[in-house]
């Protein structure tokens, strides 16, 4: 016997072979990777019209909802069609949710982007993680600063990020390359987002803080915030008071920039070189002009819809899911003419190479100068066996 969804035709119901399921946060906690599933959607259909893409989202107060995140991603395993899941941003409960998972289905391919739970955490369920890599950037970030002039550089965030071993060990790297390039760090604290405030609470503290931050380290600061929803709130007080900002926590021309500038970018949607373009324009009107950066494109928004194409590369047959090759030609489909570099996670403890994790990045986009070659730059070997500090 044979189900047909309503208002579908059996041609089109005929077409996907399997499904995939992509789970994201929402537009305002993470828009990039959100937008990343709509882009898998248009290649490939959703599931409700007969195509391969069954996307949900994730709550925005995730902390406090996790058994309802779990629960959610493991229903998607109740679709006998189902044959990956895909995480991005991997929040904590995914690990959880993976488990139970493999548990039901182990045929199931799981591929984590950008975890927010510990390495060994994460590897002990997911086929694959991919995270922006913490450890060349934790230098890469303050070497570019230096490049723009800066003369100091300020880290924002809050207690719950600096618990994660990656956010952790990332600061503790920025603070040592400063010290190492002659650039004064400095650390600030920011309301977390999942709590009481909210993000809205978030936002406005960093509209009245960053101006006092400005004035207290000079338009010389570089500023770096590990919060994607507080990034437009200092991006915009950035352009009108002054500072440096080399790059997002998950950098984009999206992220942060069209809200802290006023843009409306309807018409560019999906088109990269001409968000870039839009986006560049009004930080160079705005007197930003090679102090302010980013990806070429968005970090999110690859990651999402780049370990999609993976997933369905590894299903068909095209891809090995332990091909660091693979991977970089899943991702290269959405970035055309952008360089990535990366390797395999290394655990500070042991030593040992992980072989589903890899650390990836891109080289920064300077506004108004082009790319810094930051994916050619050698990152001296002591930061890689530098540890996060305990809180």
């Amino acid at each position: 016997m044979i189900f047909i969804l309503a208002g579908t035709s059996l041609s089109a119901q005929a077409k996907a072979k399997f499904h995939i399921g992509v789970v994201t946060g929402t537009v305002s906690q993470s828009e990039d990777d959100l937008r990343g599933a709509e882009r898998l959607i248009k290649d490939y259909g959703s599931v409700k019209s007969g195509g391969m893409i069954q996307h949900i989202t994730y709550p925005d107060d995730f902390m406090s909802q996790q058994e309802t995140y779990i629960s959610s991603v493991v229903a998607l395993a109740d679709d006998p069609l189902m044959k990956a899941i895909i995480v991005n941003q991997a929040i904590p409960g995914t690990t959880e949710a993976f488990k139970r998972v493999r548990a039901k289905r182990p045929d199931i391919l799981l591929l984590a982007g950008e975890p927010h739970e510990d390495p060994l955490v994460i590897q002990s369920a997911a086929d694959l993680a991919l995270s922006a890599d913490f450890v060349s950037r934790g230098y890469l970030i303050p070497w570019a600063a230096k490049q723009l002039g800066a003369k100091s550089f300020v880290h924002i965030s809050f207690a719950r990020h600096m618990s994660y071993e990656s956010l952790g060990r990332r600061r503790a790297i920025m603070e040592e390359a400063c010290k190492d390039l002659g650039i004064k760090f400095y650390f600030e604290t920011a309301p977390d987002p999942t709590g009481d405030i909210g993000m809205p609470g978030a936002q406005q503290f960093m509209l009245e803080k960053v101006p006092q931050w400005i004035e207290k380290y000079g338009k010389d600061a570089a500023f770096f915030c590990t919060n994607d929803g507080e990034t437009e709130p200092l991006l915009k007080q950035m352009l009108a008071y002054g500072g440096i900002f080399v790059e997002a926590d998950l950098p984009s021309p999206l992220m942060g920039y069209p809200g802290a500038l006023g843009l409306d970018l309807s018409k560019e949607a999906g088109n990269f070189p001409a968000i870039l373009k839009k986006v560049e324009d009004a930080v160079i009107a705005k007197g930003g002009k090679g102090r302010f950066g980013t990806w070429a494109f968005s970090y999110g928004y690859t990651l999402t819809a780049g370990l999609g194409e993976f997933a369905k590369n590894v299903i068909e047959g095209k891809a090995k899911k332990d091909s660091l090759k693979d991977v970089f030609a899943a991702l290269g489909k959405f970035t055309p003419g952008a360089k990535w570099n990366g390797a395999y996670y290394v655990d500070m403890g042991t030593g040992v190479r992980a072989k589903n994790q890899v650390l990836i990045y891109m080289d920064t986009y300077i506004f108004g100068k082009g790319f810094l070659p930051t994916t050619a730059e050698k990152v001296p070997e002591k930061y890689y066996n530098i540890q996060m500090k305990k809180q």
